[in-house]
């Protein structure tokens, strides 16, 4: 955006100069030739005059002396015609040239002067043009044309005139694009100033939104009164959302947290009737009530670790990610042994690190570790990976479960999703929900797919520590 609004105010200078630089140059170069014709029109009306008498009198070499005066001092040739358009008096050019009287350039004013026709205004003298000014005036005595006079005048310093005064216009212009340029600079960055601290505030509202943290607001960053308008109406909003979305996850967690203790003494209450209800339908009902209670427990459980991930912004600490995988692969290897099931571990093992919330790779490892037990078959494995690539590191667990359709991977990372294959397995639908929320603080990607051989991957890519 810089660049356009300094393209468009140099644009409009550009225009400027042009708009008028060339005009007024032209203007300069048509008044010079304006002035040097009136000038040589009159010294050659004047020798027009003078050549009255001598020609009737058939005496032109009388005209001799002014006409050489006249170049020594111009540097302007002279030459009279008589009626059949014979030279008979001239006088020599600046350096002693004679002047070339058949040639065509001289040759048609001569005619148009004898004719009884005045010489006319050229074209605009233009610096690189070296053709001479040529001006005939026909000798008239009596209201009849006795002869010409041809005045041949060099436009070489007019011409650097010109030349001077265009290179002082292209100078001008010049200047007027330096100093465009020094004002736009300044200008156009106080005008985007306030639109850059936006911008920089929408990548924080963003980044708050997923992390927790509070955003940081625009304030007053200068600009034009209606852009620091708009950064004080996005601050109230930034603050408004900030403060809605705290306001959720406190509710989520405080919710979470006090249903906890009422719903434990429920189930305190439903065990303590246990072996005192002997009607069978009754005792089948309590039961269900007992699993029921179990299944609430563990969605409050899910929710309190959801706020708390959600709500785990701030800074983030190294992990060793080889020993974390080690240490929660030896805590589940427990469970996978009773229900004959295998955790095997491909690590580095060379002590790469990344950055993640406090407890965020057990958290982590824990959730994926619970979903790919409850769904892989006994006899199988399931493997805990571990890969570097340049300044990424790769943590990916893969089961050989039923694992899900491919229309389905999208939805897997939604809160509460169960997929309709696997609604009879114990389990809140809020684990890769959780997962997600971690991998996103931590500046990573998850991706899901189903390998070859079945089952379902889950990869994580983190920026290495």
């Amino acid at each position: 955006m810089r660049v356009r609004l300094q393209g468009i105010v140099l644009t409009l200078v550009a225009l400027l100069v042009f708009g008028l630089g060339i005009p007024l140059a032209i203007t300069i170069a048509a008044g010079a030739q304006q002035d040097l014709f009136l000038d040589r029109l009159t010294d050659t009306a004047r020798f027009a005059s003078l050549a009255q008498r001598p020609l009737l009198d058939n005496k032109p070499t009388l005209l001799d002396p002014d006409l050489r005066r006249y170049t020594e001092v111009y540097g302007v040739q002279v030459v009279v015609f008589d009626q059949d358009g014979k030279a008979v008096a001239s006088a020599l050019g600046p350096n002693g040239a004679r002047l070339d009287v058949h040639a065509e350039r001289i040759s048609d004013p001569v005619h148009e002067a004898l004719a009884g026709r005045r010489s006319q205004p050229g074209g605009v003298l233009m610096p690189w043009d070296d053709t001479p000014l040529v001006l005939a005036e026909p000798v008239l005595a009596d209201g009849e044309v006795r002869g010409a006079v041809l005045t041949v005048s060099d436009t070489g310093a007019e011409r650097a005139d010109v030349l001077w005064w265009w290179l002082l216009l292209a100078a001008g212009g010049i200047l007027a694009f330096t100093l465009a340029l020094a004002v736009a600079i300044p200008v156009v960055r106080w005008i985007l100033r306030p639109v850059h601290r936006l911008d920089d505030a929408t990548g924080a509202l963003v980044a708050s939104v997923v992390s927790g943290r509070e955003a940081e607001p625009v304030g007053e960053s200068g600009g034009p009164p209606e852009l620091r308008q708009l950064g004080r109406s996005f601050d109230r909003m930034a603050a408004s959302v900030s403060g809605a979305l705290a306001a959720q996850r406190a509710f989520v967690a405080d919710a979470s947290h006090q249903l906890r203790n009422p719903l434990t003494a429920l189930k305190i209450r439903l065990g303590n009737l246990e072996g005192h209800v002997d009607d069978e339908p009754a005792a089948a009902d309590l039961e269900a009530a007992r699993v029921d209670a179990g299944r609430l427990h563990q969605i409050l459980d899910g929710l309190l670790s959801m706020a708390r991930a959600e709500a785990s912004g701030g800074e983030l600490d190294p992990v060793v990610l080889d020993e974390a995988v080690a240490e929660r692969v030896a805590d589940w290897s427990v469970v996978g042994e009773a229900r004959d099931v295998r955790l095997v571990v491909d690590t580095p093992g060379d002590g790469v690190c990344v950055r993640m919330p406090p407890r965020g790779a057990e958290t982590i490892l824990d959730a994926l570790l619970d979903n790919a037990l409850k769904f892989t078959a006994a006899g199988t494995e399931i493997r805990v990976a571990v890969e570097r690539d340049g300044d990424r590191v790769r943590l990916s667990v893969r089961d050989h479960g039923p694992g899900v359709r491919p229309d389905e991977l999208d939805r897997a990372l939604d809160r509460f999703w169960r997929s309709p294959a696997h609604q009879n397995v114990p389990g809140s639908g809020l684990g890769l929900a959780i997962v997600s929320e971690i991998v996103a603080h931590s500046d990573g990607e998850l991706v899901l797919d189903l390998p070859e051989g079945g089952g379902l991957r889950i990869s994580m890519t983190f920026p290495a520590a």
